[in-house]
């Protein structure tokens, strides 16, 4: 794949370039940061596990929708034109492996629909497998149901993302400063959209508390997007021109809620489906996310380099994962994902810690 450099020639927008911004820091540099918690989770070996491999079956049900296994593709990218054959590889794994895509804002491109084929190549790539839309909910409240409508039919998408990220706009020099009435345009969106609503966070978590009031705001499905995974303070920091936003990045780099936490807290609220996020490695964290109550499992970070490396490297971890999963299901007897969830587990550490468990 060509380097991710929008030339000077690349006349898209501020939003556009930011997004390339995004994607090219993501791809060159190291942006993680912190423990996701995944360490602090073992689970329970079954020296008698009673099945073979081949009984293991990995399918679930997710809002509606039967997949191949319970691995969600979080979004990425999109909304430059750098961006689309990442979009377009992403979401030839999804439609490969029969499990379901997210695509990252598509805030650029409903700003200049001349950016939307970075996005329409997904669908265009995947007709059959499930797919996400994307938007802020700091867009959808400043410019209403129209965006999110547009952002459903760009992808003729199953369900949208709305998407809260207030550590990331605090520390973006340009950022969206204010959180007022984000519950009502969640509810509002939920009520009148075609289809499900998706409320994602994207690296600081979502706590129990929190969970419950999107509940009941009409929510879907919850996305914890938890501590421990892409840091967009550290990205936001590394863009950042002035030293009160560096500093800003600096200050709040350990803050959030550790995934596994996360999803432990939301899960049991216990009202719509759990979507772990952010820090996730391989398929046993993936079974770990599941043990503590998540119904689906996504990765970015972890699965961007092997993206930009294109089908083969990209398909081939997607397979080592899948593996990795089902080996955690074997080695503790759990023949289904209903099994999975109900395996018994040990916490340590932190995570113990931080759930009084």
């Amino acid at each position: 794949m060509k380097p991710l450099r929008g030339g000077p020639g690349n006349m898209t927008g501020p939003t556009s370039s930011r997004k390339l911004d995004h994607l090219t820091l993501c791809a060159e540099t190291d942006v993680a940061f912190g423990d996701a918690g995944f360490s602090d989770v073992r689970l329970v070996h079954n020296a008698v596990p009673e099945c073979a491999v081949s009984d293991i079956d990995t399918r679930t049900v997710f809002l509606g929708r039967e997949l191949a296994a319970p691995l969600f593709l979080a979004g990425m990218t999109g909304g430059h034109p750098d961006t689309a054959e990442v979009n377009k590889t992403l979401a030839a794994a999804a439609e490969r492996f029969g499990i379901p895509m997210g695509v990252g804002s598509q805030r650029a491109a409903l700003e200049n629909p001349e950016l939307e084929d970075s996005f329409t190549i997904v669908r265009d790539t995947a007709p059959s497998a499930f797919l996400a839309g994307n938007i802020s909910a700091v867009q959808l409240r400043d410019h209403g149901l129209e965006w999110a409508e547009r952002a459903v039919s760009m992808i003729d998408a199953d369900a949208l993302c709305i998407h809260l990220n207030f550590l990331q706009e605090m520390i973006r020099t340009e950022g969206d400063r204010s959180a007022a009435g984000i519950l009502e345009t969640i509810r509002e969106a939920s009520r009148e959209l075609s289809v499900p609503v998706i409320v994602k966070e994207t690296g600081s978590g979502i706590s129990r508390e929190a969970a419950a009031a999107l509940y009941n705001a009409g929510a879907a499905a919850i996305d914890v997007g938890g501590f421990g995974g892409t840091s967009w303070a550290k990205i936001e920091k590394a863009r950042a021109s002035d030293k009160t936003h560096q500093m800003l990045g600096d200050t709040f780099l350990e803050w959030g809620i550790p995934t596994a936490v996360s999803v432990f807290e939301v899960a049991q609220v216990g009202a719509c489906p759990v979507i772990a996020t952010g820090g996730l490695k391989n398929g046993l964290d993936a079974a770990k996310a599941l043990a503590l109550g998540a119904d689906m499992a996504g990765m970015a970070l972890t699965l961007l380099p092997d993206a930009l490396k294109g089908y083969d490297a990209l398909f081939s971890r997607i397979e080592t994962v899948c593996t990795e999963l089902k080996t955690a299901m074997f080695l503790t007897g759990a023949q289904n994902i209903s099994a999975l969830g109900k395996v018994r587990y040990y916490l340590t550490g932190t995570v113990r810690e931080m759930t009084n468990k």
